[in-house]
């Protein structure tokens, strides 16, 4: 699996939207899912599958393994020259293996758009060898299993052992089922399953496991896999938001997070990644976004309430410009500072927000401090962190949101 390639096509996808290589990622992603898929539904949890072993996918248990050549062609008509080379593979492979004390089964299952009546129901010996195992290349005619050596007797073992389907289920079905198999065993909603971490966690380890280049490195089991994938420490990464399409992505957050009519007077704290190309005058117009979908001060609010943000990876400078700003806009907030000289004080900054004070926004300054922060408020707090690359904010508490972004000002489409 030549996953540089993929890294190499999704950014074609992004700057030229190239159909091509949209349906090349979405075969990848059909096989990994595929993978995922059969790795959920193992029986033991100490049963493995390997990617890229003997096919793209086999599943191992006991003595038993099962290799799988899956294959997602949306838009091709199925003919049997399609899958006639995969077959002649799989033969090697048997004649290589008939003496080994592992029982070998193989399955060709692939996705088509047409010509599935070409094959049919039952398939004979004198089938497989006109269709499947004789062919010509360069003007010769080769029959395959003569040139193994394979008598009508290994041929009708082999032919026990395959099976073939070229009516799988589409790329979008079978994430569904993916997905809900998730939401069964780790009992979450669509949107955890998918984006928060379990699906994307899992395409991650895939991504990782593909890479390898040891076949016993590409192999996992599933108590294994169901580990890693519920490990809440270790997000996604921005592959699959690429091939999802960033707006798409943004809309599902903001669908499942930050689409609330009445918004409940809980303490709220939005943890914002900051990248090296998002300019003050971006984050000014930011803050003044969250402040105002996420403050409620009017006198007819029996419990009024104001965001506290903190900015990660910018410079005390930078602060400095951005607060200067909202002064001179008399846009009123405080960070914690009393006087010029004071210490940091958490009781300062924790003030309730009223109709009266017009505390609208609360900055907080340094990293450290929303720990003290948190200590000191008594009442529900939230959790929203943006990270680019990886969390910079660790908190188990209370309730903490990680959302993966490509650069800031994704966020303006979250909030």
């Amino acid at each position: 699996m030549e996953l540089y390639k993929i890294d190499r096509e999704l950014g074609e996808t992004t700057m030229s939207k190239s159909r091509e290589a949209i349906d090349t990622i979405t075969g990848y992603f059909y096989q990994f899912d595929y993978y995922i898929m059969q790795l959920l539904e193992l029986s033991d949890d100490a049963d493995t599958a390997c990617i890229e072993g003997i096919e793209d996918v086999d599943i191992n248990h006991l003595n038993e393994t099962t290799a799988i050549q899956c294959k997602y062609y949306s838009k091709t008509e199925y003919n049997h020259s399609v899958i006639a080379k995969p077959i002649r593979l799989m033969l090697n492979h048997y004649k290589e293996t008939l003496s080994s004390a592992t029982s070998l089964k193989y399955r060709i299952y692939g996705n088509y758009s047409s010509g599935h009546s070409k094959l049919p129901d039952t398939i004979d010996l004198e089938f497989v060898k006109e269709k499947f195992l004789t062919y010509t290349h360069d003007g010769v005619k080769h029959e395959h299993h003569i040139e193994l050596g394979l008598t009508d007797t290994d041929l009708s073992d082999f032919l026990t052992r395959l099976i073939i389907n070229i009516n799988a289920i589409s790329y979008e079905e079978q994430q569904k089922r993916v997905i809900s198999k998730f939401k069964d065993i780790f009992t979450c909603c669509d949107f955890e399953g998918e984006y928060y971490y379990y699906y994307n966690n899992a395409l991650r380890i895939v991504k990782e496991i593909a890479t390898k280049q040891q076949i016993t490195d590409r192999t996992i089991s599933k108590r294994e896999f169901l580990t890693q994938i519920n490990n809440k420490e270790r997000l996604f990464d921005s592959w699959y938001i690429q091939f999802k399409g960033i707006k798409e992505y943004c809309k599902s957050v903001k669908m499942q997070y930050f689409s609330q009519v009445n918004i409940s007077s809980y303490e709220r704290f939005f943890l914002i990644d900051c990248d090296s190309v998002v300019s003050e005058v971006e984050i000014k117009s930011l803050l003044l976004k969250i402040a105002k979908n996420w403050s409620k001060l009017s006198r007819r609010d029996v419990k009024p309430f104001c965001p506290y943000i903190y900015l990660h990876n910018i410079s005390a400078h930078t602060l400095i410009n951005i607060k200067q700003a909202l002064q001179n806009d008399d846009f009123y907030f405080i960070d914690g500072y009393e006087f010029l000289g004071a210490s940091f004080s958490s009781k300062s900054i924790s003030r309730k927000a009223n109709a009266d004070n017009g505390i609208k926004l609360k900055i907080i300054t340094e990293k450290n401090q929303i720990n003290q922060i948190l200590q000191t408020l008594s009442s529900t707090k939230e959790i929203y962190q943006f990270f680019i690359q990886l969390p910079f904010y660790e908190n188990s508490d209370n309730r903490h949101l990680y959302i993966k972004i490509n650069e800031t000002k994704n966020i303006n489409s979250i909030i």
